[in-house]
């Protein structure tokens, strides 16, 4: 069975983050800078990359090594596209996290951005013991009303990932990745417009 992220177009699913009433890509946008600007690291992979939404804040001379990983590859294409003066530092790689953790190499830090709502906490203590960073920046989206997607024109696009999505849970995360040896170092949060907030929380190792 396909896995439905490999089915929904990479323009509905920005467009509907982008909207005023949802502004999840903006406020994402801002926050990656902070997290690829916060550690002491020469190697990064971004877990569920999609589009590439906040690669422009990577400062080429910081890095050696930029990891994209994403299920689908026409959203690993676009990247590719839209940031051609990455080329040579960004290498992107079509892994399904579910059954292919085997696939991922090692980098110093993973940054995976609302990603873990769609695999688990069990798959993703399997690709961070195999990536084996220093240290993890997640952002997870909690649901202070009872819809996960916020209405839009594009609601029907997501309808099929209701079979993977899995509620958060911050006290959840960090217990998964305390199993695994990675202690909590930062928390943030911002506040979005439709009764949603983006939880940051940054593990070490």
């Amino acid at each position: 069975m396909k896995n439905p992220w490999e089915e929904i177009p990479l323009a509905d699913y920005e467009n509907h983050m982008k909207l005023d009433s949802v502004r999840q890509l903006q406020a994402m946008n801002e926050m990656m800078k902070g997290q690829f600007d916060a550690y002491s690291v020469s190697s990064v992979m971004i877990l569920g990359i999609a589009g590439g939404n906040g690669l422009e804040h990577i400062q080429k001379n910081k890095f050696e090594k930029v990891y994209g990983i994403d299920i689908n590859s026409a959203y690993l294409e676009e990247v590719i596209h839209r940031y051609p003066d990455l080329d040579g530092l960004l290498q992107c790689l079509c892994i399904n996290l579910i059954n292919e953790t085997d696939k991922l190499p090692k980098a110093e830090l993973v940054i995976a951005n609302l990603l873990i709502e769609y695999i688990g906490y069990e798959c993703f203590q399997k690709a961070i013991q195999r990536v084996a960073p220093n240290y993890v920046s997640c952002i997870i989206q909690i649901n202070m009303e009872d819809s996960w997607v916020s209405d839009s024109p594009y609601l029907h696009v997501f309808d099929g990932l209701d079979q993977v999505h899995h509620q958060m849970e911050e006290q959840a995360l960090e217990k998964a990745m305390f199993e695994i040896g990675y202690h909590t170092i930062k928390t943030a949060e911002r506040i979005l417009p439709d009764g949603k907030k983006l939880v940051q929380i940054d593990f070490e190792r």
